[in-house]
């Protein structure tokens, strides 16, 4: 299958720092800084302990972006010595602060080349990609045909059946307004501030965040909406936690996002063997093939084996957006805040 397809805008302009990466004796226990959704089944990370003798604690640090706000500001004095969980959306920041000691892990090689770094700056460990979801029955009750375009959600015939996420305070909202970008890029005739009007206009209802979204407002959950903003791994989500032999949802494949998360080696850490072997790890089978029902993301591991529930019942998209890190680092305010602006002119 095809990954993905990349926007090329700029370059991603990398600055290897030649940071203190000691060694020394092995240590007893190194600190895995994570976001708040990391998920392991119990005795994964023990397998680690087990082959190395080194314990690995879990130091969550909020969401990707105040993670990686907090790792620039204590890069000196760093909190962690292994980074899991930065993202392509906030990436760039992190190299050109310096926070990272590349490191090409063992596995590296089954990696698909669309997620990786020049100079393998972070190791990619998993992915998901950020897709209109629609309610199977709740649609169909409406008489209306599911949506196979962008440019249908500004159709009349789906007026006021989506509900999208504030990108300012949404990841997965983020990554959907990086896919209406690579698809009506600035400085086109019809950019995509004018298909944000347009679909304004159509009255897409804006949520907070995900599980506002998704748990509230969509209708699986009760809400009025039976199109939202979520991921390709939903369906089989929904399969799995409901006990269902059918998905009640399905994906529309155009206008997906791919968020690919990372790991690094923190520059600074004194135990920078055991970081790398950890990064190694992560990489590893073990931790590959366990991520997606912790998770529900895909592992970045090409040998690694999908649970059935994921084989069955998800669709990948042909061509997702990734968007070069540098670009969203250069652009990301910017856009946001003209979001904003097109969002309370819309009232």
């Amino acid at each position: 299958m095809k990954l993905g397809i990349r926007l090329m805008v700029t370059g991603l302009v990398v600055t290897l720092v030649a940071a203190a990466c000691s060694d020394g004796a092995t240590p007893d226990e190194i600190v895995l800084l994570t976001h708040d959704s990391f998920a392991l089944s119990e005795g994964t990370l023990e397998a680690f302990t087990e082959e190395t003798g080194i314990a690995v604690v879990i130091q969550p640090a909020g969401d990707a972006g105040s993670m990686v706000n907090q790792a620039v500001l204590t890069k000196d004095n760093p909190l962690g010595d292994v980074m899991y969980g930065i993202d392509n959306t906030f990436l760039s920041r992190a190299v050109s602060e310096g926070i990272f000691v590349a490191h090409t892990a063992a596995d590296i090689d089954a990696v698909d080349p669309l997620l990786r770094i020049d100079g393998d700056i972070v190791t990619p460990i998993n992915y998901g990609d950020v897709c209109v979801n629609y309610d199977i029955d709740a649609l169909g009750s409406t008489d209306t045909a599911p949506p196979t375009s962008l440019s249908d959600l500004t159709s009349p015939g789906y007026k006021d059946l989506l509900v999208v996420q504030d990108p300012a305070t949404s990841s997965p909202g983020l990554s959907f307004l990086l896919a209406t970008i690579a698809a009506y890029p600035d400085g086109a005739d019809y950019d995509w501030k004018a298909y944000w009007t347009d679909l304004f206009d159509n009255g897409v209802a804006v949520a907070s965040d995900w599980t506002e979204a998704y748990t509230s407002t969509f209708t699986m959950a009760g809400g009025d909406r039976p199109l939202v903003v979520s991921y390709a791994s939903s369906p089989p989500a929904e399969v799995l936690f409901g006990e269902l032999d059918a998905a009640p949802t399905a994906i529309m494949t155009d206008g997906c996002s791919r968020q690919i998360e990372y790991a690094g080696v923190m520059a600074g850490t004194p135990h920078g063997d055991a970081a790398r072997q950890l990064v190694d790890f992560l990489l590893g089978l073990d931790v590959q093939e366990d991520i997606p029902l912790n998770m529900f993301v895909y592992p970045a591991n090409t040998n690694a084996e999908l649970p059935e529930v994921f084989v069955t019942y998800t669709t990948f998209p042909d061509a997702p957006v990734i968007m070069e890190p540098n670009a969203v680092e250069l652009n990301r305010e910017r856009w946001i805040q003209e979001w904003t602006a097109i969002a309370r002119s819309a009232g």
